[in-house]
């Protein structure tokens, strides 16, 4: 059976909820701008799992028509009773560079209780490229959540701002080699002499990942 708009319609519209998710992932298959104008309903579906879908793939569809892309994620951040949802929202937001979302990001990110929407705020902002972020992703290097500092140093990196290059470099030497991994792609971003030191050093790391990733980038 081919997919075409009437058919992936009637799935978003059926009492099913299964058949409504089947109907959010059929979207994919569809003229993007004619799936950004359907999957508008989704976003407001009873059920998480279609709501979490269809947010999530406004990361892409909402290239269609950012301003009201970035209606709709804020009312999803901001309003979704799902952390699943509102993190979806702050990665998509982060995809399409919605910068306008930026103030919104930070204020749910001190806010909310929910660790995996910290996460999600915190590796959105690197994609966002916002350097209003800086502070609040240093700060967050200092989280109780492993996860969330670990994402801290990924989007310190693609922010590119040399006020992060010494917050970056006390993580050179930590016990965790997933931190020295995230670290070292992080100071990849940078050029001068101590980054490059630092990665010479990070090229003999114990862990061949570490070591593999920062010979990558010294071109060794």
């Amino acid at each position: 059976m081919s997919v075409n708009p009437e058919s992936v319609q009637e799935l978003l519209s059926s009492e099913d909820f299964g058949k409504r998710l089947s109907g959010v992932n059929q979207l994919r298959q569809l003229d993007p701008a004619i799936a950004f104008e359907m999957i508008q309903q989704s976003v407001n579906d009873g059920n998480v799992r279609v709501r979490y879908a269809a947010v999530s793939q406004l990361s892409s569809l909402g290239l269609q028509n950012p301003t009201l892309a970035l209606e709709i994620l804020r009312r999803c951040l901001l309003e979704d009773p799902e952390a699943d949802v509102q993190a979806a929202a702050a990665d998509s937001i982060g995809a399409l560079k919605l910068t306008d979302a930026y103030e919104d990001l930070e204020q749910l990110y001190h806010k909310t209780p929910e660790w995996l929407v910290q996460f999600s705020i915190i590796a959105a902002l690197g994609e966002l490229g916002d350097r209003r972020a800086f502070t609040l992703l240093n700060s967050a290097l200092t989280s109780s959540v492993e996860l969330v500092r670990t994402a801290a140093i990924g989007s310190l990196g693609e922010l590119e701002d040399d006020r992060a290059v010494p917050l970056l470099l006390e993580f050179v030497a930590d016990p965790d080699w997933q931190v020295r991994y995230r670290v070292t792609q992080a100071l990849s971003h940078f050029k001068s002499p101590e980054i490059r030191a630092a990665l010479e050093t990070l090229s003999h790391d114990e862990m061949p990942p570490v070591a593999q990733e920062a010979k990558a980038y010294l071109n060794v």
